[in-house]
């Protein structure tokens, strides 16, 4: 899970591993590990999920983090567009560490504040053209949360 702070990393894993979603807001402090175990082509299969802390202009992702990776969610905020440069930059980093052939999902959170929204069509559109798989999700309601894990998991099994 990489991306700025405050973009819902924390929350997608929680309503995704436990089902639940806070307001309050906790940010992360380095990394906290959780897995969730599911079934995929009659395989039992076990996520370790790596919620990373934010990056921002003052804390960077540490490369020994992405070491050892299968696969990630690059994740921005669809009302702040500043997150997008930011997973734009954490793209660039994962490629140098662990190269261009791990599979990634670009997750843009907080569909039920569309009415909000900054990032548009033509941005979906732009991303979509560099080959970057976009799933729009929410951590409070859930959407398309269930889709992204399982989507990943595929491209990460293949």
């Amino acid at each position: 899970m990489l991306g700025s702070f405050a973009v819902g990393k924390t929350s997608l894993v929680q309503q995704y591993v436990n089902s639940i979603f806070s307001e309050k807001y906790l940010t992360s402090i380095g990394v906290k590990i959780d897995q969730k175990s599911l079934v995929y082509n009659n395989a039992d299969i076990t996520l370790l999920l790596w919620d990373i802390h934010g990056e921002d202009e003052f804390q960077k992702i540490p490369a020994s983090y992405l070491k050892g990776s299968s696969g990630y969610f690059l994740i921005m905020d669809g009302t702040r567009i500043n997150t997008l440069s930011i997973i734009e930059d954490i793209k660039k980093m994962a490629d140098e560490v662990i190269g261009t052939d791990k599979p990634f999902i670009v997750l843009v959170n907080k569909v039920d504040l569309s009415d909000k929204w900054e990032f548009s069509d033509i941005m979906e559109k732009e991303l979509s053209a560099r080959n970057w798989r976009i799933i729009k999700t929410s951590a409070k309601t859930g959407e398309g949360i269930e889709e992204a894990f399982m989507e990943l998991t595929k491209l990460m099994m293949a």
